[in-house]
């Protein structure tokens, strides 16, 4: 009798994800938006983790903040006050080039476009501007040819932000906490993909769902995860991030819990999924 193969946490078998390919030249980007209009679902954590993974693969990475927040900015050890050039000026003024704005993230072979509270204007004064929904797009064409993957953290709302995140994007990585509401708030946001896939973008496409915050120990989590996948099927992830106080800790460092707990389970994590996700990529990532 044919042995069983081990059930992963979402329920499905676990696949037999291949090591990536080393790559021998960097570019274009393959741009992904890593987009939920539900805050604390760890699609911060997430966009740090995994370009920081991705890099380990011999990925050249651009992490750009596109969250009035600065989360990520913050996350990355970065003061919100101590900016000369963000993400805003480059938007926002025609003679700043991406070039300028992109600062050294601390990881190696990942860097970052910041932002801090100046980009809520951003959203009020784009309003008023020619192709608004194509402003993002148009500013980071520069920076397409020198980077193999460029991840926008999107701020938790559907607005003219993320509208523009989803334009300027090929793919969307959907992190949403196994919990019962994150569910209902994936439909609306299929909507909106969907609109702008329809509108204006028709290469985007969702890359995968990726379920955060798991507790196996729980029985709501499971069923959450179980309902997300028979709603999804194979776009959902078949690596999940577990819940753990490591990635607070490694916050407070401002470091990716890939080097600041090499060794742990959640770190463990983040590689399997960036070994997931360029499998789920073309063959030129």
């Amino acid at each position: 009798m044919a042995e069983r193969a081990e059930l992963g946490p979402t329920g499905r078998p676990w696949p037999v994800i291949p090591e990536p390919r080393p790559v021998t030249h960097h570019g274009p980007a393959r741009v992904v938006a890593m987009c939920n209009q539900k805050g604390g679902v760890g699609k911060t954590t997430s966009t740090i983790n995994l370009g920081a993974a991705l890099a380990e693969f011999g990925r050249k990475v651009l992490l750009v903040d596109f969250d009035p927040q600065g989360s990520l900015s913050v996350g990355l050890g970065l003061n919100p006050h101590d900016m000369e050039l963000t993400v805003y000026n480059l938007l926002m003024e025609k003679d700043v080039t991406v070039d300028e704005v992109i600062v050294d993230s601390g990881i190696e072979g990942v860097d970052l476009v910041p932002a801090n509270i100046d980009l809520s204007a951003a959203e009020v004064q784009l309003v008023h501007e020619v192709a608004r929904e194509q402003t993002l797009q148009r500013v980071l064409r520069p920076a397409l040819a020198h980077y193999d993957v460029i991840l926008i953290d999107c701020q938790p709302s559907l607005g003219l932000l993320t509208v523009n995140a989803l334009t300027a994007s090929r793919g969307v990585i959907v992190p949403l906490e196994c919990e019962y509401f994150a569910l209902r708030g994936v439909a609306l946001l299929k909507s909106t993909i969907d609109k702008v896939q329809e509108r204006l973008n028709p290469d985007l496409e969702v890359d995968g769902l990726l379920g955060t915050m798991f507790d196996g120990r729980t029985l709501h989590s499971r069923e959450v995860m179980e309902r997300l996948v028979q709603a999804w099927g194979d776009a959902v992830f078949h690596t999940v991030i577990r819940r753990t106080v490591k990635f607070s800790d490694s916050t407070v460092a401002g470091e990716p819990i890939t080097s600041y707990a090499d060794s742990s389970r959640a770190a463990h994590e983040y590689r399997q999924l960036a070994k997931e996700v360029l499998g789920r990529w073309p063959h030129d990532v």
